[in-house]
């Protein structure tokens, strides 16, 4: 086994591998740019070193200063985790011909699977089901226009280096798909230096199901189940869950053969997932519908796939692609197995057996694992920055078979930079059954509080109370068709809101311990009633509450619609009790600024309070200006000085934590001014052009 071993990458999947690799007594080398200086997964490591400037091409990506690291520090092996170079057939081969063990497949490996294409007519020759496309190297734009059309709408535009959901297009029609392959092969271009790109039918409501696989240096491989992962937004996962709700033993076992005969067919070695796209089909479809074709992996002469259960949709799987690296989703694995996947990559790397046959394998349990982003999913999940102010989360038992855990790189008072990914952590729970699961996710989830960036994680507690997800009718358009009641959904309401505002203003203007009234500034008066108004901003729109003080010293609250008395108190812990509108809940509230962040088992919402005075000299005359939503890179102008345009055109498109975002006009008018070039980067609230409006 190993001695040491350098870590090239940073975040939650460093501090991972560091934590299995501290338990099985293995020294670690963490590397670091810039910004994450003083990032967790450098103190979780045993010593570190610096590669260089804040974004990735300057430091993470720069694997010649890797391979110095490495041979400088006396490191055996690189793990690479996933994103940056895990699946860069160059890096893993550069480190073989340093003498460095690459914790991962075989370059030959990496560099079969990595393009999509190739990879598909390798799977063709393997027999492992394909979804019907074009992956052919001919790129010229009108060929593959009629590709497309010889397919039929929708299809779906993929880079064929690609991954994570970057350089992916959905195209409903043919007069939107040169637009469409423009817009995959710039994003491609961006994120993995090709612009190559495959097309495949649509597939109507499609599963997203993946098959965990290992394979080692001495010919045995198992599959270790799969995970569904078909809860996503912009085509990247949200929600993953193992085993897959409505899965059959037996069609387990086709899609875990096939999966094994993908990485058979490239002598694959270590930790790998094959993904599936998934048919659902309802069920007792007209008599000789065509059977799924399997895997040549032995067994019956019947190949067409079971149905999932009475009354459940039939499915017809088709390969989409393998990904040659630990997936994000992996804890969840862990959990159903109580198998350590890192570990696993260790020993096999070091070129020990796999731990375990497949015949000795078995599901445990349900496990589900929720992603916690810095993003607003009200704005189209725009990415967010900014200080995480308050981080606090549930608490954590040790991961393997745990109830809960927590993978995460961050800490209270940490940066989420514009450099990287805009997963802060992964909320991972275990139950005995699905519904237990749910139920522990949503409870954990509702301990999370997060203050200084927006996050998705009352998006998440909405996604896992709709009918949709708790029944398990899952697909990748769950989350547009729960739309009406996942987005600008608000949990708290605005008089219980405003009650915590008030109790948190309360608590602070009441100094502990100040026995002289006249020290207090709470409203205390010898004699009289005193009324107190206080304004606020909710969800946009300007709202008032009037606080009484009673004579008797007691409080009466108007807010939202409601009235009656405010009663209010606090815990040691530092919570609060509030008391108002018939309810009486015990809530968290954080101040930021002037905003006052609540916390409730039931949900959180956020509400500002306005200071009439501070605001009293303001204009918002200026008009007339686009800024950037994000600090991140101008990709490219779709208008110039002098055009008109229409409310809803585009404008421009930026790139920021890996995605292209576009700035479309808020209303009619005429470009007046561009304050940038493409390719120069812009700061949050940077001015990008100028618009004069139309006239009225």
């Amino acid at each position: 086994m190993f001695k040491k071993i350098l870590i090239a990458n940073r975040g939650e999947i460093a501090c991972r591998v560091a934590a299995t690799a501290r338990r099985m007594a293995i020294r670690t080398v963490a590397v670091y740019s810039d910004a994450d200086a003083h990032a967790n997964h450098v103190r979780a490591c045993d010593e570190s070193v610096h590669l260089g400037g804040s974004a990735p091409k300057d430091s993470y990506l720069r694997w010649q200063k890797i391979l110095e690291a490495a041979k400088a520090t006396g490191a055996e092996a690189v793990h690479p985790g996933y994103g940056f170079l895990s699946e860069n057939e160059e890096f893993a081969q550069a480190c073989a011909d340093a003498g460095l063990v690459f914790i991962g497949p075989p370059p030959s490996a990496i560099k079969a699977m990595g393009l999509k294409a190739e990879s598909k007519q390798l799977m063709e020759k393997a027999g492992v089901p394909l979804v019907p496309g074009y992956h052919g190297h001919d790129q010229e734009p009108a060929l593959l226009q009629r590709e497309a059309d010889r397919i039929g709408y929708p299809v779906l535009i993929k880079a064929s280096a690609g991954g994570g959901g970057k350089g992916m297009r959905a195209v409903d029609k043919a007069e939107d798909f040169a637009a469409a392959l423009a817009s995959c092969q710039r994003e491609a271009i961006n994120s993995f230096g090709d612009d190559a790109v495959l097309i495949e039918k649509y597939v109507q409501r499609p599963r997203h199901i993946e098959i965990q696989v290992f394979g080692d240096t001495h010919g045995n491989y198992v599959y270790l189940f799969e995970r569904d992962c078909s809860v996503q937004r912009r085509h990247q996962k949200v929600l993953e869950e193992a085993p897959a709700p409505g899965m059959t033993e037996a069609m387990r076992k086709q899609m875990g053969e096939a999966a094994v005969a993908a990485a058979r067919a490239v002598n694959y070695v270590g930790a790998g997932t094959v993904e599936f796209i998934v048919e659902q089909r309802e069920p007792s479809a007209a008599p000789g519908r065509p059977k799924q074709a399997s895997a040549p992996t032995g067994g019956s002469e019947d190949t067409s796939v079971p149905s999932v259960g009475a009354g459940q949709p039939e499915m017809n799987f088709f390969f989409m692609e393998m990904n040659t690296r630990l997936q994000v989703e992996h804890p969840v694995t862990e959990a159903i197995t109580g198998l350590d996947l890192v570990e696993w990559q260790l020993r096999v790397a070091s070129g020990e057996p796999l731990p375990a046959k497949q015949q000795e394998l078995q599901v445990h349990g349900h496990a589900i694992e929720a992603r916690i982003c810095a993003e607003n999913p009200d704005n189209n999940f725009l990415p967010a920055t900014g200080t995480l102010r308050v981080y606090r989360k549930p608490q954590a038992t040790a991961f393997q078979r745990s109830r809960v855990r927590i993978d995460d790189g961050v800490r209270e008072g940490g940066e989420i930079s514009p450099f990287y990914d805009s997963m802060i952590a992964k909320l991972i729970v275990h139950g005995s059954t699905r519904d237990e699961a749910l139920a522990r996710l949503d409870a954990a989830l509702a301990q999370v509080q997060i203050v200084g960036v927006s996050t998705n994680v009352q998006f998440l507690r909405g996604i896992l109370a709709t009918e949709s997800f708790s029944k398990a009718n899952l697909d990748t358009a769950l989350i547009e068709r729960e739309r009406a009641v996942l987005f600008d959904r608000e949990a708290l309401g605005l008089p219980l809101a405003a009650a915590a505002a008030i109790t948190r203003t309360l608590i602070t203007e009441r100094p502990a311990g100040a026995p002289d009234p006249f020290e207090r500034r709470d409203g205390w008066r010898a004699m009289g009633e005193y009324r107190r108004h206080f304004d606020f901003e909710f969800r946009g729109a300007e709202q008032a509450a009037l606080l009484t003080y009673k004579r008797d010293g007691s409080l009466w609250l108007e807010a939202g619609g409601a009235q009656g008395p405010l009663v209010v108190g606090q815990f040691p812990s530092g919570e609060f009790e509030v008391e108002f509108a018939g309810t009486r809940q015990t809530l968290d509230v954080h101040l930021d600024g002037a905003t006052a962040h609540v916390f409730a088992s039931k949900g959180a919402t956020k509400i500002t309070t306005i200071d009439r005075l501070a605001h009293a000299g303001d204009t918002h005359a200026e008009g007339g200006r686009l800024t950037a939503p994000m600090p991140g890179k101008v990709v490219s102008f779709a208008v110039k000085a002098g055009d008109k345009v229409s409310r809803g055109q585009p404008l421009a498109v930026m790139e920021a934590m890996k995605m292209e975002h576009t700035i479309a006009a808020p209303a009619d008018g005429t470009v007046e001014e561009l304050m940038f070039s493409p390719g120069e980067q812009v700061a949050e609230g940077d001015e990008l052009l100028r618009m004069a409006a139309a006239a009225a």
